[in-house]
């Protein structure tokens, strides 16, 4: 299961309004390669379910997640911050066993 905080909820809820997405969207979190640490997140909206996705919903979010990605995201908590060490979506992940200092990419 993937999860959201509740302040990355308001912010996917100001962003998808400011960005004209409708009810419909919802987020893709999905695990790319790529990044210093090797995988890489990749965050989405969308509105259309694939063959290969598992759905989640948390806090009125729908969270679309492909099979492949599942792997490495089970357990993960999607978190916003807008503090003094970066502003943004950040990954805490149960599975990482290491991160880059940005937090963008990771390992396992």
């Amino acid at each position: 299961m993937v999860t959201v905080s509740d302040i990355a909820k308001e912010k996917i809820f100001e962003l998808r309004e400011k960005e004209g997405k409708n009810d419909n969207h919802g987020i893709r979190v999905a695990v790319e390669g790529g990044g210093c640490s090797g995988l890489m997140y990749n965050l989405a909206f969308d509105a259309e379910q694939q063959p290969t996705d598992h759905i989640f919903e948390d806090k009125g979010i729908k969270i679309f997640v492909d099979k492949k990605s599942l792997l490495y995201l089970m357990g993960t908590e999607l978190d916003f911050s807008d503090g003094l060490n970066g502003k943004g979506f950040h990954f805490k992940n149960p599975n990482a066993t290491r991160t880059c200092g940005c937090g963008e990419s990771f390992s396992v």
